[in-house]
């Protein structure tokens, strides 16, 4: 499945490997100005391609970000893309373990996405409610505020996400 599979930090170089990934992937979104802050955001964001025979084909990010009132670092999963030709290949499920392992390392303990209970649940993700998102979400999304617990720290604070400036479009979280 995915041998010859390699995952590791993004580089500058691979900036136009990785928005044309997310072209294909998501040929009804313009999510390339996201992509393009986010890998322009430095450290805050943990950036990881997967790489096959010297093509990219999956990308994921997680920002870090904080609840307010709390002090501790929690992360935010998106985007996340794979090519569409290696659905179904686990290329993406590599991404998101591999990703993991860094936010682990970094002492994060928390992780939030807004996507698809149904595969976001294989990596246990669980529909958050005392952590809202940035901006309300459309009544049907709810189920699609999910959550991961990494370690053994305390929860969070309940509150909101507070996120950085890449994610500050309400579009992002309403359409």
């Amino acid at each position: 499945m995915n041998d010859n599979l390699q995952i590791r930090e993004s580089r500058p170089g691979d900036a136009t490997g990785i928005e044309q990934l997310y072209v294909d992937a998501f040929p009804d979104e313009d999510l390339l100005p996201l992509v393009r802050e986010l890998l322009d955001f430095g450290q805050s964001v943990v950036s990881l391609v997967g790489i096959r025979e010297n093509v990219i084909v999956g990308h994921v990010s997680f920002t870090f970000c904080h609840v307010e009132g709390g002090k501790d670092k929690v992360a935010l999963l998106a985007p996340l893309a794979v090519a569409p030709t290696l659905h179904k290949q686990g290329i993406g499920s590599a991404l998101v373990q591999t990703g993991f392992k860094h936010l682990g390392n970094s002492n994060i303990g928390y992780v939030f996405v807004l996507g698809d209970p149904a595969y976001y649940s294989r990596f246990g993700f669980r529909a958050e409610d005392k952590v809202v998102a940035p901006y309300p979400l459309p009544a049907e999304w709810r189920g699609a505020w999910q959550s991961i617990h990494l370690c053994e720290e305390e929860a969070p604070y309940e509150g909101k996400l507070c996120v950085p400036e890449p994610w500050r479009h309400i579009a992002l979280w309403t359409s």
